[in-house]
């Protein structure tokens, strides 16, 4: 029995947030998104790069070595672009556990424009005015119109949800915010969660690109925004995780593994780099995020 185990009360009682991490991992290594190819090249290596390589390979062969432990079987590989699709299913098991810290009604999507949300509706407007008019098209462009990877909004609540357990609004007041069904028919985006396997030529910056539209272009409630990569390299990572403003965090999906990997591999300067990024609450572990979603 490990010492997490004996915490916890024994193997039986695994945590959701442990149970949904593994799984996560799997789906990862079952879909071919962490792989090894014939020439022992990891999937999200740099090629190029020796450093890059031996972390990632490392990185990768603590996860399956966890996986192996823990019983997996290590089913035969698929191939697809499916790294937001793992991310979003992880999300989708775990959120919903959490609504004795977050009350409410949410729901998890992927494809969808911002301006379908309360915060971004009057978006819809000027992208019509931009249509019919050249010269305004051009000096807007159409970058204010994103599609976050993975998007999780909130649907307003009735006054009776609302007064479940006393009276706390009427008709006369709080006839502006858009909680209120009565005020708002149009969900409210809640978060926007940017999946970015590695982090390399401009990849970073797209992401932070897609967070400083949703700052300047919202009326009311700034989402959250997050960032999940694989990336194994700490200076990529940093090219996206250092500063503040724009992104709420970085979630790396192994960060415990990714730190045992740039200690083996990695060099000082790396690992200095990474603590400190972790240190300055700039880089979480996956199984930060859940939670995190909720404050």
């Amino acid at each position: 029995m490990t010492d997490d185990e004996g915490a916890l009360g024994g193997a039986d009682k695994i945590a959701l947030i442990t149970r949904a991490r593994r799984a996560f991992h799997s789906a990862l290594v079952h879909r071919g998104i962490l792989a090894m190819n014939g020439a022992g090249v990891a999937s999200i290596s740099d090629s190029n790069s020796r450093s890059s390589r031996a972390i990632a390979g490392a990185m990768i062969a603590v996860i399956r070595g966890e996986l192996l432990a823990a019983g997996d079987r290590m089913a035969g590989q698929t191939s697809g672009r499916g790294f937001e699709e793992v991310v979003t299913a992880y999300l989708a098991d775990v959120f919903p556990s959490l609504e004795s810290l977050r009350w409410g009604n949410f729901t998890i999507a992927s494809g969808t424009s911002i301006d379908d949300y309360e915060q971004y509706e009057h978006l819809s407007a000027i992208a019509e005015i931009a249509r019919v008019n050249p010269t305004l098209h051009m000096a807007l462009g159409a970058d204010y119109l994103i599609k976050p990877d993975i998007v999780i909004f909130r649907t307003p609540e009735s006054d009776e949800r609302i007064n479940a357990r006393e009276l706390v609004v009427d008709e006369t007041t709080a006839r502006r915010t858009p909680l209120r069904l009565l005020n708002n028919k149009k969900p409210i985006l809640h978060a926007s969660v940017s999946c970015k396997l590695t982090l390399r030529s401009d990849r970073a910056q797209n992401a932070r690109s897609e967070a400083l539209n949703l700052i300047r272009n919202r009326k009311g409630r700034l989402p959250h925004t997050a960032v999940v990569t694989a990336e194994p390299m700490a200076g990529r990572i940093a090219s996206l995780a250092l500063g503040t403003g724009d992104i709420d965090c970085v979630y790396h999906i192994a960060l415990t593994e990714l730190r045992t990997a740039t200690i083996e591999h990695g060099s000082e300067d790396s690992l200095e780099l990474l603590d400190n990024m972790i240190d300055g609450k700039r880089l979480r572990d996956i199984s930060d995020l859940p939670l995190d979603l909720t404050i």
